[in-house]
């Protein structure tokens, strides 16, 4: 090796704590080599862990799941009858009180007192289908739902009338991404209805920059026949913005 390249080589320098390394060690000094390698099996393990713990979670958690159905429902104690008017009769789910109770504040006070849900170990929910009471009850075990738009009102319904609040974010979030011009009266007007402040504020916005086309719409007029009250808020933050824009323009 000549001196040139001697000296070269002596000049290079770590690039993450600045010492300098022989061009042997692959860009990086001894240390920082070491140190990286740890952290980077730190971080394998942290995931390894991580995965574990979700395949316990799911591990015989859900009554739902058909290739570990005949096992789990052995321990079930408690039945969710759903029930709507497209249904002829009323279908049963399996789950389990400590399940329940742990993730809803109001199933909780069902199951722990002296009420009939607790007594008789079933509980009745009105006008919900079979499909979005199973993906709630899933999502009280899992944390997952696989969402379209109707499942995600459906479920936000669900989340609001027993206190699951991360559902309903969950749901929230899902509809506001989904939210356009044309849908978004439907949605300032359901979000009213069950407190969803984020999908309000965000469909009152659409509503607002598009307020000329959508006032001559038939989901405009369904509301000034339905909720005239709702009519007269948006014309109020409408107004409101303009008067803004006003000023701010002077």
């Amino acid at each position: 090796m000549s001196r040139t390249v001697a000296a070269a080589v002596q000049q290079l320098r770590c690039l993450s704590c600045r010492e300098e390394y022989c061009s042997v060690d692959a860009g990086t000094c001894k240390e920082c080599y070491e140190e990286a390698s740890e952290t980077e099996e730190e971080l394998k393990r942290e995931i390894d862990d991580l995965k574990a713990k979700v395949a316990f979670l799911r591990l015989g958690s859900s009554p739902l799941d058909s290739h570990k159905r005949s096992s789990s429902l052995c321990f079930t104690d408690v039945v969710l009858v759903a029930s709507d008017e497209f249904q002829s009769n009323p279908v049963n789910i399996p789950a389990h009180k400590a399940i329940l109770a742990s993730r809803s504040p109001v199933f909780k006070a069902m199951l722990e007192t002296d009420m009939e849900e607790s007594r008789s170990g079933t509980i009745n929910i009105s006008s919900v289908s079979y499909d979005a009471l199973r993906a709630f009850i899933n999502y009280l075990y899992t944390a997952e739902a696989c969402l379209d738009e109707q499942l995600a009102y459906d479920l936000l319904v669900l989340g609001e009338k027993y206190e699951v609040k991360h559902l309903k974010t969950y749901c929230e979030k899902f509809l506001v991404s989904k939210l356009k011009w044309d849908n978004s009266i439907a949605s300032y007007s359901f979000a009213h209805q069950y407190n969803a402040k984020n999908l309000l504020e965000s469909s009152l916005s659409m509503i607002i920059d598009n307020m000329d086309s959508l006032t001559k719409s038939e989901e405009y007029a369904h509301l000034v026949e339905k909720d005239p009250r709702l009519v007269v808020e948006l014309y109020e933050a409408y107004l409101s913005k303009q008067v803004n824009t006003a000023a701010r323009s002077n």
